[in-house]
């Protein structure tokens, strides 16, 4: 019985709970106890029939489990119980090989290629000389199909020249390896979180105003900068764990190596 209805869990009845709260409760049960990760849930239209509710009732009850994290809308697809988080791994390793050592199978899709000035905490990561044009690139990065992360990097030009004309598609760790001999050994990553602004909520499929987990990390070979990449990853995906050790400040930044590509 629910404590404030004196109703049914599987029923939605007048009364001083909004119904829109009731069906909400429900939902989050079934999601709990009865639907494994990944499962579609029924449709609005289907919702709003079973518990003789509108579908703007039950459109505010799903949102409500949406920003919560328990439910995630996949554009096009539906509404689907959320996966279970991954764990975003402290360490250099690209998104492709982290998404196979996952058992998932990862895509890319170049969003945009342009060659211009960068800012100026850019050009100074990188050690560009005053006004010079970097490589700036941005990918939408997928794994099963469903979008994960939006990656919008600059890219030293005198060290990757030619960087457009590779297949950007596939791992870029693993092109600039086999191409220009530079494996990324040494990264400084700053970590923050963030709503979702409007052309990024497009690209994952969320709403504007989700939450983020933002990654912005500079990244070396040699002690050369190549790259400085920002990366904004699903909140509703993603979590971050770090082992925390009593320590002075200098040992503390090991915790702002890495992250995945």
């Amino acid at each position: 019985m629910d404590p404030t209805t004196g109703a049914s869990v599987d029923r939605v009845v007048e009364g001083p709970t909004p119904k829109h709260a009731q069906l909400r409760e429900i939902l989050r049960r079934s999601v709990e106890r009865e639907l494994p990760p990944g499962s579609p849930i029924p449709s609005e239209r289907e919702l709003a029939e079973r518990y003789d509710v509108s579908r703007l009732t039950v459109r505010s009850a799903i949102g409500k489990l949406v920003e919560e994290g328990l439910l995630s809308r996949v554009r096009g697809k539906g509404t689907f119980t959320a996966s279970r988080r991954m764990e975003l791994q402290l360490y250099l390793m690209s998104f492709t090989d982290d998404m196979r050592r996952r058992g998932l199978s990862p895509t890319t899709e170049v969003v945009g290629t342009t060659m211009e000035v960068p800012p100026g905490p850019t050009a100074t990561a990188l050690r560009l000389d005053e006004g010079e044009p970097a490589y700036r690139l941005r990918r939408l990065r997928r794994a099963d199909g469903v979008p994960l992360a939006v990656e919008r990097g600059w890219y030293h030009p005198r060290r990757v020249p030619g960087l457009f004309d590779l297949d950007l598609t596939e791992s870029l760790y693993a092109h600039l390896a086999a191409g220009y001999d530079l494996r990324l050994d040494h990264a400084w990553q700053t970590v923050w979180a963030e709503s979702a602004d409007k052309e990024t909520a497009s690209l994952l499929g969320i709403r504007t105003g989700s939450p983020l987990l933002v990654f912005r990390r500079v990244s070396s070979a040699r002690g050369e900068p190549v790259e400085d990449m920002t990366s904004w990853y699903r909140g509703d995906h993603y979590q971050l764990t770090m082992q925390l050790d009593r320590s002075t400040p200098d040992s503390g930044h090991l915790a702002k190596h890495g992250g995945t590509r």
